[in-house]
């Protein structure tokens, strides 16, 4: 596969976790398998938000829909996608600790 191909693919995951409620739903998924409504009660968002963050993360391959009968539910594609949220996170915090111990000083 050509590289640049990756890069354009890897680009659009990218863009789709570039808003803090997918990174949310990224973290209530990673507890496992939940239907709109369950997500929905837990978010502070309208149905129409919610519907539209999770066809961004549908389309780009992050969560996986299901229907039974009138219930949407949604799951990880992948554990790696809550593993890879977790890593940037955790270099978010080394450097607001790094900025903080600078201030200090």
């Amino acid at each position: 596969m050509n590289d640049k191909y990756i890069y354009e693919l890897h680009s659009n995951i990218c863009k789709a976790l570039a808003n803090p409620i997918r990174i949310e739903i990224i973290q209530i998924l990673n507890k496992g398998e939940m239907n709109f409504g369950d997500i929905l009660k837990i978010l502070d968002v309208s149905k129409s938000s919610l519907s539209q963050h999770l066809t961004q993360m549908v389309s780009n391959g992050l969560v996986i829909q299901r229907k039974e009968g009138v219930n949407s539910y949604f799951k990880l594609s992948s554990e790696k996608v809550a593993q890879a949220c977790q890593i940037m996170r955790e270099v978010l915090v080394e450097n607001l600790n790094s900025k903080i111990n600078s201030l200090k000083k």
